[in-house]
């Protein structure tokens, strides 16, 4: 059994016991947290929203928080001396799926 979930304005697939690396979360590792916004949910029927499945829930955990590598942003234009270099690094959260109630 699997549920498309939207999270933080993206969508991910979650499976039972899956975890999954989403956009930093503001919560301790070891909080519960639900998901409502459930697009779809597949077991022995396929249930579709429109666009969330009604009554549908998927609950997790959130285990850790990190940072991501670093990706470099590099701009110039040849000839004009113009070069800028500029770094990012983006946090995340790994939540752990615990339970898809449809």
């Amino acid at each position: 059994m699997y549920a498309l979930v939207e999270f933080k304005g993206k969508q991910y697939k979650a499976e039972k016991g899956a975890s999954l690396k989403v956009d930093k979360i503001d919560a301790e590792p070891g909080a519960a947290i639900s998901i409502d916004t459930v697009l779809l949910v597949s077991g022995e029927t396929v249930k579709v929203g429109s666009p969330y499945v009604q009554g549908a829930k998927v609950s997790a955990t959130v285990e850790s928080h990190g940072k991501d590598d670093k990706i470099v942003v590099f701009k110039y234009k040849p000839k004009k001396d113009y070069r800028r270099k500029q770094g990012h690094r983006q946090q995340y959260s790994i939540i752990k799926i615990g339970d898809i109630s449809a």
